[in-house]
């Protein structure tokens, strides 16, 4: 990670200067802020390739802010990593609702939330893993590999790194059963640490977001997921 821009809004400051330094040893230009309020002054004035987001803020607390960076077309597509001290999965799992692309708990390692970090930054900047240029076509849903772009019946449909990473893996081949474990391994690398729960949660959102045409990922009982191409609506 060299030169990329990372905004981080946590309030506690002894984490805030930890994580501010070890990002900056990889490169990255970091800004910091210690408030919902002041991070989403930030995005107005600055385009962030990341965002590290604190769940528990005072005043407009991280899911907020989540939510309003989703809804903006400006930062819709900007990766947010939360992190939380809460070890409950509710507040993982509300994150991933809102849209956020990843979850790290406290207290976390600094290697672990930097591997973190560049695998979102790699999801969201790889086109194609093949380097190639390549649309596909399922009735009325359409899936720009090359930009990473949606469209439903010609609307454009605005997902995260991460659903358009399980779409993406899951409509390349049509009629195949995924496990959860390959989801995350395919879209997230090996070895990564995330519960069943959250692909699921992800997989919510994508069918949401698809309208009609999210009848095309079938659950299969037992065993993961799996896009049905036959599907037209």
């Amino acid at each position: 990670m060299a030169k990329e821009k990372i905004l981080l809004v946590e309030d506690a400051e002894d984490i805030l200067e930890l994580v501010r330094y070890n990002l900056a040893k990889e490169g990255c230009q970091v800004s910091c802020v210690m408030s919902g309020e002041e991070a989403l002054q930030a995005v107005r004035q600055t385009a962030f390739d990341l965002i590290l987001l604190d769940i528990m803020l005072p005043g407009l607390d991280g899911l907020e802010v989540c939510r309003r960076l989703r809804r903006d077309p400006a930062t819709a597509r900007v990766p947010v990593i939360m992190l939380t001290a809460k070890s409950e999965e509710t507040d993982m799992v509300v994150g991933l609702e809102l849209g956020a692309d990843d979850y790290v708990t406290k207290p976390f390692s600094p290697r672990v939330l930097t591997a973190r970090i560049r695998a979102a930054l790699r999801r969201s900047r790889q086109p194609d893993e093949d380097g190639q240029a390549e649309i596909l076509s399922f009735g009325g849903l359409q899936i720009d590999c090359s930009r990473h772009e949606v469209s439903v019946k010609g609307e454009t449909v605005r997902l995260t790194a991460t659903e358009f990473g399980i779409l993406l893996c899951l409509s390349r081949r049509p009629g195949w059963v995924f496990s959860r474990y390959q989801i995350v391994e395919a879209v997230r690398g090996e070895d990564y640490s995330v519960t069943d729960r959250a692909v699921d949660v992800h997989i919510v959102g994508l069918r949401k977001k698809l309208g009609e045409l999210g009848a095309c990922i079938e659950t299969v009982r037992g065993v993961g997921y799996r896009f049905r191409a036959q599907h037209e609506g």
